[in-house]
C-alpha cells in the first residue's frame, strides 16, 4: 500500500512532486532545525486518487490519525479536548506556487465546547471567540461554499449594533454573538449545523483542499501559468500558532531581497495581533517589516538570522511566512520567491557576485519572457502630471487604461480590445480572470505581499497596491481622492471608464494617459546606453553576453528591408533567416506585378520581369550590405499572384458601376478577368510558392538573377555578401530539383560568386515525412512552422483563432495556442522525423526555423533539443531568443526547481 502521509521530518525539498512545494519546504526547514510547528503532509498521490475515485484512498485516514496522535503526544494537547484543545491549520500546497488559488482552513478543532477551554487556557476570551469566528467563516466558505457576502453582512450588522467602525473594536461578547450569527448563516445555507466534531472538521477540510485543485479559479490559473492539470495538490496539516493573541503577537511575510527591484535589504510586511490571512488578503494595511525591530527586537533579529540561513541554503531569493505567538517566532512557509523581471536579472547577477551561483545558473534563473517585459516602454517623468496618489510599487511597468471595478468588466473590455486598469480595495482569488485581462492592477489596501502584488508579479502585470489616498467604492463605481499624495487634489472623483495611468516602478497613480519613452534595456540594446550606467542594464548585458557565449544555436532575424536588417543586427542577430520577397512587390510596384499577370505572351511577361529585376537587385543589395558577413536567407516569391491584385468584390463593383453608366471598364475589366481566372477556393493550398515558380516561366529565374547581381555588386564594393536561396512550399524532392536546376543555370552565368546555398522551407507535412529524400537536393532546411502548424492541424489561422481557440483553451484542449508555442507532441513530432531523416542523408545539413515560434521561449528550447543550428524571429524578439538559446544550452547541466 502506498504511503500517503509524511511527517515534516520525513520529507525534504527534493520531494516537491510528492509533498507539494509547501510541504517539501516545511520539511526542509524542519530538517534545518528551524522553528516549524509540528505537522504532516498528505501527498499529491492521495489527492489524485481522491479526485479519480471521489473518495480518499483506503488507509489514508488511518495514516492521518496516526500522525495526529504523534502531534498530540509531542504537544501534550488533544484535538477536541475541552480544557486544552489542539487546534490545526489545513493548507493546500501544489508542486508549483498558486497564490490564493486553493484553500486554507485555520483553527480546526474549535467547537461550542472547546472555545471556552481556549479562552481559559489563553486568558483571552476575545481571542478565543475571534478564532472561532474565523473558523466558521473560513470553513463555511471553503468546505460548503457559503458566499462571503453572507458573512460580511453579519459582520457589518455586528459593528453597527456595537456602534463601532473597526472590527478590532468589537468586544468578546460582540464576537460571541457574531459566531452565533455566522452559525445561523451556515445552517440556513447548508441545511445542517456547524460541525461540532473536530475530527469531522478535519476530514471535511482535507477533502475540500483536494477538491479545490479543480476549482474554477485554480483551473484558470493553471492554464494561465501553463501548470499541468494532472499534478494534484498536497495537504499540509499543522498545529496552529496564533498571531492574534495580542500586541506581542503578529504575523508577516518577508523576502530576503526586494522582489520588485532585487535590492538587498529587509523587505516585507508585518501586522500585529493578526493571522496570516489578514496580511495576504490585503484587508488590513501592514507596516514595513523594518518596524518589527522596534516592536519586538528579539523576534526581529531571530528572523533576520533565519532569513540569512534560508537564502544561503536555497541559494536564491526566499519568500517567508512567519507568525509570532507571544514573543515566540514560528516559521510557517518558505519558497523560492516570485519576483519581477527586473528583480530576476538583478538578483541573478548579485548571487554570482556573491559566489553563491555561477553564470550558467544565473542564466537559467531568468527568461526570455522576463527580458521581453523589460523592453516595454516606461512613463516619461517629464511628461507626467502631479499624481493623484502614490501607493506601494508592487510590480513594475507602465500601464494606461480605463477604470473598471469588477473582474467580469475587465474580461469583457479586454475581449473588445480595450486597455483597462482593474481597481479594487483589495483583490481576492476570484478576481484572477480580471487581473489577467487587465493591463494593470490598482488597490487601495495591501502591500508588496498582498494577493494582488504576488499574483501580479507572477504574471508580469503592472501593479500598485496600498494607495491609501484613494477611497474605492465598487458599488458606486467611484474612486475618491481622500488625501493628498504628491500633489493629488482632495475630493477628485474618478468613475468607471475614466482613463488613468499607474507606474508600478514608483507607485504613482496619474489621471489620464501619461506619455511613455523607451525602456533603458531597449536603449542599451540599441546602443544608446552604456551597460555600466544602470544596475539593471548591467545585469541584462552580462547575461546576454554569457548566453551568446554558451549558446549552440545562433539567432537570426526575419527582415525584409535594410532598415529591419540594421535594427536586427543592432539587437544581436547573426544573420537573416527569412527575407519575404513578396513584401518587396507592394506599393508602387503593384503595377509591375499587374503587368506580369496581365501579360498575354512571352514578350509581355519578359518585359514585366525585366522591369522588376533592378528593383529586386537594389533591395537585395541593401539587405546584403546591412548584414555584411552574415547569412541572408532570401525566400523566393511565396503567395499566390492574385494577392497583388484588387479584391474580387471591389473589382466587380467597379466594373458593374462602369457598365451601368455605359462606359468601358478598361483596365479594371482586364484585372477582373485575371482575378476571376486566378480565383481559388483555398489560396493557401493553391498556386503559390514553388508551384508558382514552376508555372510562371522566368519568375524565380528573375529573382535568382537579381540575387546574383546584388552579390556581385557587393563583392565589387569590397563587401562580404552571404546570400542563401530558399524555395517555399516544397512537398516533393522533384519540385526542389526542378527549381534548383533553374537557379544553378542562372548562377553559372556569373564568375567569381561565392557558393550560394539553395535550400527549402519545410512547411508541408509531406515535406517533413519525406525529408530524407528532399535533403538530397537541399543545402539547408528552414522550418516554416506557421504553415506547418496550419496544415498539420487543418486550421486556417486567420479563420479559427477568433472563432473557437478561446473555447479550446477553456476546455483544456489547448494549454496554449499552437501558433504561439510549438505543439511538441504533434507538429514537433513531424519536425523530429524530418531532422532525423534529413541528417541521416546529410549529417551536416544546416537546419533552422523561421516561423513565429522562433521567438517563443519554450519553442526555442524545443528547437535546441531537436538539434537546430539557428532560430529566426522578428527583430524585436532577437534579444529574448538569444537569451533562451543560451538557457537551452546550460539548462541540462544546471536545472533546478521551477519557481512558478
Amino acid at each position: 500500500m502506498p504511503k500517503y502521509v509524511y511527517d515534516f521530518i520525513e520529507g525534504n525539498r527534493e520531494l516537491s512532486d510528492l509533498l507539494g512545494g509547501k510541504g517539501a519546504n516545511l520539511a526542509e526547514m524542519t530538517r534545518l532545525g528551524l522553528p516549524v510547528p509540528p505537522g504532516f503532509t498528505i501527498t499529491t498521490v492521495a489527492c489524485r486518487a481522491y479526485l479519480a475515485a471521489g473518495e480518499p484512498p483506503e488507509g489514508m485516514f488511518d495514516e492521518v490519525n496516526r500522525h495526529l496522535r504523534a502531534i498530540e503526544a509531542r504537544l501534550g494537547k488533544r484535538l477536541g479536548d475541552r480544557h486544552d484543545p489542539l487546534l490545526l491549520a489545513v493548507r493546500s500546497g501544489a508542486r508549483f506556487s498558486m497564490p490564493g488559488m486553493m484553500e486554507t482552513v485555520l483553527d480546526i478543532g474549535l467547537t461550542d465546547t472547546t472555545v471556552a477551554g481556549l479562552a481559559t487556557l489563553t486568558g483571552d476570551e476575545r481571542f478565543a471567540w475571534d478564532s472561532y469566528r474565523r473558523l466558521v467563516h473560513m470553513f463555511g466558505r471553503t468546505v460548503f461554499g457559503v458566499p462571503d457576502e453572507l458573512f460580511t453582512a453579519e459582520m457589518a450588522a455586528a459593528k453597527r449594533a456595537a456602534g463601532v467602525t473597526a472590527y478590532s473594536a468589537l468586544s468578546a461578547g460582540d464576537l460571541h454573538g457574531l459566531v452565533g450569527a455566522y452559525q445561523k448563516v451556515f445552517h440556513e445555507y447548508t441545511g445542517r449545523d456547524f460541525p461540532q466534531s473536530p475530527h469531522e472538521q478535519l476530514d471535511l477540510a482535507i477533502r475540500a483542499v483536494f477538491e479545490s485543485w479543480n476549482a474554477e479559479r485554480a483551473v484558470f490559473y493553471r492554464r494561465q501559468e501553463r501548470i499541468p492539470a494532472d499534478l494534484g495538490t498536497a495537504v499540509n496539516v499543522m498545529a496552529m500558532v496564533f498571531g492574534n493573541l495580542g500586541p506581542d503577537s503578529g504575523t508577516g511575510v518577508a523576502f530576503t531581497r526586494d522582489p520588485a527591484t532585487g535590492e538587498r535589504g529587509v523587505y516585507g510586511d508585518y501586522l500585529a495581533n493578526a493571522q496570516g490571512e489578514d496580511v495576504v488578503s490585503g484587508s488590513r494595511n501592514t507596516v514595513p517589516l523594518q518596524q518589527l525591530e522596534q516592536i519586538d527586537p528579539r523576534s526581529f533579529h531571530r528572523l533576520m538570522s533565519i532569513m540569512d540561513t534560508l537564502e544561503h541554503h536555497y541559494r536564491d531569493l526566499c519568500d517567508i511566512e512567519f507568525t509570532i505567538e507571544r514573543g515566540a517566532l514560528w516559521m510557517l512557509q518558505t519558497r523560492v520567491g516570485k519576483r519581477t523581471a527586473e528583480a530576476a536579472f538583478v538578483i541573478a547577477g548579485q548571487l554570482v557576485d556573491e559566489g553563491i551561483i555561477n553564470l550558467d545558473e544565473a542564466l537559467d534563473r531568468v527568461s526570455g519572457a522576463q527580458l521581453a517585459h523589460l523592453m516595454f516602454p516606461r512613463f516619461d517623468p517629464a511628461a507626467a502630471p502631479a499624481p493623484l496618489a502614490v501607493g506601494v510599487a508592487a510590480a513594475p511597468g507602465a500601464a494606461v487604461g480605463r477604470v473598471v471595478f469588477h473582474s467580469a468588466d475587465a474580461v469583457s473590455a479586454a475581449a473588445r480590445g480595450e486597455q483597462v486598469i482593474l481597481v479594487r480595495r483589495e483583490t481576492n482569488p476570484d478576481d484572477l480572470p480580471g487581473m489577467i485581462a487587465a493591463t494593470g492592477i490598482l488597490t487601495s489596501h495591501g502591500g508588496k505581499t498582498s494577493h494582488a502584488a504576488v499574483v501580479a508579479r507572477g504574471m508580469g502585470r503592472t501593479c500598485v497596491c496600498g494607495a491609501e489616498a484613494l477611497t474605492v467604492d465598487p458599488d458606486a463605481g467611484t474612486i475618491t481622492v481622500a488625501g493628498t499624495a504628491g500633489g493629488g487634489a482632495v475630493g477628485t472623483v474618478l468613475r468607471a471608464g475614466d482613463l488613468i495611468s499607474i507606474d508600478g516602478g514608483t507607485g504613482a497613480v496619474y489621471p489620464g494617459a501619461v506619455a511613455v519613452r523607451s525602456s533603458p534595456v531597449v536603449r542599451y540594446i540599441e546602443g544608446d546606453l552604456a551597460p555600466e550606467s544602470d544596475q539593471l542594464v548591467a545585469a541584462v548585458d552580462r547575461l546576454l553576453r554569457h548566453a551568446d557565449t554558451v549558446a549552440r544555436m545562433r539567432v537570426r532575424a526575419n527582415a525584409d528591408t535594410a532598415e529591419d536588417a540594421e535594427r536586427a543586427r543592432a539587437f544581436g542577430a547573426a544573420g537573416i533567416g527569412l527575407c519575404r520577397t513578396e513584401h518587396m512587390f507592394l506599393g508602387d510596384r503593384r503595377e509591375l506585378v499587374e503587368r506580369l499577370i496581365l501579360a498575354t505572351d512571352d514578350a509581355g511577361r519578359d518585359e514585366a520581369l525585366a522591369a522588376l529585376r533592378p528593383l529586386q537587385r537594389a533591395d537585395f543589395e541593401a539587405l546584403l550590405a546591412a548584414m555584411d558577413g552574415q547569412p541572408v536567407t532570401i525566400r523566393l516569391l511565396d503567395p499566390p499572384l492574385h494577392e497583388f491584385l484588387p479584391a474580387l468584390d471591389e473589382l466587380t463593383a467597379r466594373v458593374a458601376r462602369a457598365r451601368a453608366l455605359g462606359t468601358d471598364p478598361g483596365h479594371d475589366g482586364q484585372l477582373l478577368a485575371a482575378v476571376r481566372r486566378m480565383h481559388e477556393s483555398n489560396p493557401m493550398l493553391g498556386l503559390r510558392g514553388v508551384r508558382l515558380g514552376l508555372v510562371v516561366p522566368g519568375l524565380f529565374e528573375m529573382q535568382v538573377r537579381a540575387i546574383a547581381e546584388a552579390t556581385a555588386q557587393r563583392l565589387g564594393d569590397g563587401g562580404d555578401p552571404r546570400p542563401q536561396i530558399m524555395v517555399p512550399l516544397v512537398g516533393a524532392v522533384q519540385e526542389l530539383e526542378a527549381v534548383r536546376a533553374q537557379a544553378e543555370a542562372v548562377l553559372a552565368g556569373f564568375d567569381g560568386l561565392p557558393p550560394i546555398p539553395i535550400g527549402t522551407m519545410i512547411e508541408v507535412p509531406r515535406a517533413a515525412v519525406t525529408a530524407g529524400e528532399i535533403a538530397t537536393a537541399a543545402d539547408f532546411f528552414s522550418f516554416g512552422t506557421n504553415d506547418l502548424t496550419q496544415l498539420g492541424w487543418g486550421f486556417s489561422r486567420d479563420d479559427v483563432e477568433g472563432a473557437f481557440f478561446g473555447r479550446y483553451l477553456e476546455l483544456g484542449i489547448f494549454a496554449v495556442s499552437p501558433f504561439e508555442s510549438i505543439d511538441t507532441t504533434g507538429i514537433g513530432r513531424l519536425i523530429a522525423i524530418a531532422v532525423t531523416d534529413a541528417r541521416a542523408v546529410r549529417p551536416g545539413l544546416e537546419i533552422g526555423v523561421c516561423g513565429e515560434h522562433g521567438g517563443d521561449p519554450e519553442s526555442v528550447r524545443f528547437f535546441h533539443d531537436a538539434g537546430f543550428d539557428y532560430v529566426s524571429c522578428s527583430p524585436y524578439r532577437v534579444p529574448l531568443a538569444r537569451l533562451e538559446a543560451g538557457r537551452a544550452a546550460v539548462r541540462p547541466l544546471h536545472s533546478r526547481s521551477d519557481t512558478r
